[in-house]
C-alpha cells in the first residue's frame, strides 16, 4: 500500500479570520469544529477545511494547486457561491463520464474547487 492515504486537510490562508469564519460557516452550513484566533477548522466529510491567518500571504498564493470538494448538485453550489460573492475561477466543465468540475475564488483570494461525480448520487449504481 502506498504512503499517500487521501485528502485530510486543506488550509486556506486568510487575512481576516473572523470574516472568513463567518463566510465559510454560511457556505458549509455549520460552525467550525476548531475555533481560535490562529486557526479555524471545519469538518467536511472525512476532511478538514482549515483557515489560517498565517498560512501565506495573498501575494504568494499559487494558482496551480486546487482542492476539489465533492458536491451532489454542482449547479446549486455554483449559484450559492455566486450569491455569496465568490468569483468564478473556472467554468463548470464535464471532464468525462459525467464528472463536473468548477472552481471559484473566495473573498480571501483562495481557489475553492467543486466536483460532482455521478456515483456520489445514491440512485446511480455502477452496473
Amino acid at each position: 500500500m502506498g504512503q499517500i492515504l487521501g485528502l485530510h486537510t486543506v488550509i486556506y490562508g486568510v487575512a481576516d479570520i473572523a470574516e472568513a469564519r463567518a463566510w465559510y460557516s454560511q457556505l458549509l452550513g455549520q460552525q467550525p469544529a476548531v475555533d481560535s484566533n490562529g486557526y479555524v477548522g471545519f469538518r467536511v466529510g472525512d476532511c478538514e477545511l482549515g483557515l489560517n491567518p498565517d498560512a501565506r500571504s495573498a501575494i504568494s498564493r499559487a494558482d496551480g494547486v486546487i482542492a476539489y470538494w465533492a458536491v451532489l448538485d454542482i449547479a446549486a453550489q455554483v449559484e450559492l457561491l455566486g450569491a455569496m460573492g465568490a468569483r468564478q475561477h473556472s467554468d463548470v466543465v464535464d471532464v468525462g463520464k459525467g464528472v463536473l468540475m468548477a472552481s471559484f475564488l473566495d473573498p480571501f483570494g483562495n481557489i475553492f474547487g467543486l466536483i460532482e461525480q455521478p456515483r456520489t448520487h445514491p440512485e446511480v449504481s455502477d452496473q
